[in-house]
């Protein structure tokens, strides 16, 4: 298979803080990737870097055969889709449904003069109804519920038929059962050979969509491991991440992890004694 991203000791400095350190990480053709960590973990900072909208201070990153620093960005992004929160600002509340996905094939947010063929048009349409949101085409993107938004949002993100796909946080304010519908949809997405490789942002392993092949924990902006689901998502590697003792559990399809419950010590149990007979 071939390399879709390759990221070769990638740093990136922002003043005195290093928010990535040292990176070096390989995706490759037909995988489906989760990226883990807390808040300030350098998630969204990675997203950025391999979606094209960042450079690193330091390291090489390639994407989709194109170095970084090399390569005309322009040229590069539409080649890579985003669904991400900090895009979503963007988006006009007053743009149609409709206009919001198709606004993609020219990489902008917010329709103005520019013409689209009759082929780009059919495409909006068609990727609202895979997301069942295609009755909604004429309303306004600012109308929508926050589940609605973010199946807009991924329409969006498959309007130029990327090769690679990015989704940082996609469940991000979602109610349980708008985040279980996304689960659904991002499921049968990863299943289907023919869509792109799929990068996955999110803190929650219970957000993991079947059918994802690998795993990136991130930690102060360094990469803990990195491999197959199975491999990665264990109890020492999560409770390392996290800063607290968890256990993890691979229940049918899906993952959980919970606070892991500490035996107590017999001498702590025989105090607590003590102090019942007193």
């Amino acid at each position: 298979m071939g390399d879709v991203l390759y990221l070769d000791a990638v740093t990136v400095r922002r003043g005195g803080a290093i928010l990535l350190d040292a990176i070096t990480w390989k995706v490759s053709d037909g995988e489906r990737w989760v990226v883990l960590g807390p808040n300030g973990a350098g998630k969204t900072t990675l997203v950025n870097i391999a979606g094209a909208r960042m450079h690193p201070s330091s390291g090489t990153a390639t994407i989709l055969g194109e170095r970084l620093g090399e390569v005309d960005v322009f040229d590069l992004r539409p080649r890579i889709g985003i669904s991400s929160a900090a895009f979503a600002e963007g988006l006009p509340g007053h743009e149609r449904v409709a206009d919001v996905v198709v606004t993609a094939a020219y990489a902008v947010a917010g329709r103005w003069r520019e013409r689209y063929e009759d082929l780009d048009e059919r495409r909006s349409g068609d990727l609202l109804k895979a997301f069942g949101v295609g009755h909604l085409a004429d309303r306004a993107y600012g109308t929508l519920s926050e589940g609605e938004r973010k199946r807009v949002q991924l329409a969006r993100s498959l309007m130029t038929d990327p090769e690679l796909l990015l989704l940082d946080e996609p469940a991000a304010g979602l109610d349980l059962g708008g985040r279980e519908t996304l689960v659904r949809d991002l499921s049968e997405l990863a299943a289907d050979r023919r869509s792109p490789v799929l990068v996955l942002v999110t803190h929650h392993v219970e957000e993991i969509p079947p059918h994802f092949t690998h795993a990136l924990l991130l930690r102060s902006g360094a990469a803990v491991t990195a491999g197959p689901l199975d491999e990665v998502l264990t109890d020492e590697n999560l409770s390392d991440v996290f800063g607290v003792p968890l256990s993890a559990e691979r229940v049918g399809d899906r993952w959980t992890a919970r606070l892991r419950q500490e035996p107590v010590p017999e001498r702590t149990r025989e105090r607590a004694r003590e102090r019942i007979r007193e």
